[in-house]
């Protein structure tokens, strides 16, 4: 179980944005993705991009990647801090970087990647169970691991377990997230026959307590709405 880091600078090519609010719309169809920089040093101001390539790039970076964002001639040592999609298409439609000073500690959230096969989830009843997905740490811009590699070879037996307690970061670096909190763990697959049957059960109920008469919208019409007025409002915000 390790820290990966980048050894390479990740580059990732911008250009101030004049075109702000709902106009943002027009941008998008021209293949522009609109952006916003934070910084201490200047506040924030509207970027954007090329939305293909940086779609390509963002899709292999995570939350504690370094990238050196350039807009016009400036330079600009970055985190993605937040990224929005369309809930029905999942093209990106929004992205927030974050400056960092390499001199100043900051929290970032890394991912947690299971690699290799619990050999005890090849027993007869051995199911692997995981839990977190990510912690939360501190450190310095340059000692952040872009994600923690965690090998499954170490389950042996039904009931072992990997806990954040076990994960290894590198020096330099804190890990904020609670040492309990589990992250993979092999168990014997009747242990969460009880769980499943209690969630249908709970779902049954659910749909049986719709009022006689009510209205019922199918999920993906209600995502779909409920996806252009998110749109909408973060258009008028910006």
């Amino acid at each position: 179980m390790g820290s990966d880091r980048t050894l390479t600078a990740i580059k990732l090519e911008a250009n101030r944005r004049t075109v702000l609010g709902k106009q943002t719309r027009r941008l998008r169809r021209e293949g522009i993705l609109p952006a916003v920089l934070y910084g201490s040093e200047f506040g924030s101001f509207p970027i954007e991009l090329d939305r293909r390539s940086a779609s390509r790039l963002l899709a292999r970076v995570s939350r504690s990647t370094l990238i050196d964002l350039e807009v016009g001639d400036q330079r600009h040592t970055v985190l993605v801090r937040e990224i929005q999609r369309d809930p029905l298409r999942g093209r990106l439609l929004h992205v927030d970087f974050l400056k960092v000073r390499m001199d100043v500690r900051i929290r970032a959230e890394v991912p947690i990647e299971l690699v290799g096969q619990a050999p005890a989830a090849l027993i007869a009843g051995g199911v692997l169970v995981t839990g977190v997905d990510a912690i939360e740490v501190e450190s310095l811009p340059s000692d952040l691991p872009d994600r923690i590699t965690v090998d499954l070879e170490s389950l042996a037996n039904i009931d072992d377990s990997i806990t954040v307690a076990d994960l290894f970061v590198g020096e330099g670096v804190r890990i904020l997230t609670e040492a309990n909190e589990l992250v993979a763990r092999v168990i014997y697959e009747a242990e969460e026959i009880i769980p499943e049957a209690v969630v249908v059960t709970e779902a049954v109920e659910g749909v049986a307590e719709v009022a006689e008469g009510a209205e019922v919208v199918a999920p993906e019409v209600a995502a779909a709405a409920e996806g252009e007025e998110e749109e909408e409002e973060e258009d008028e915000r910006r």
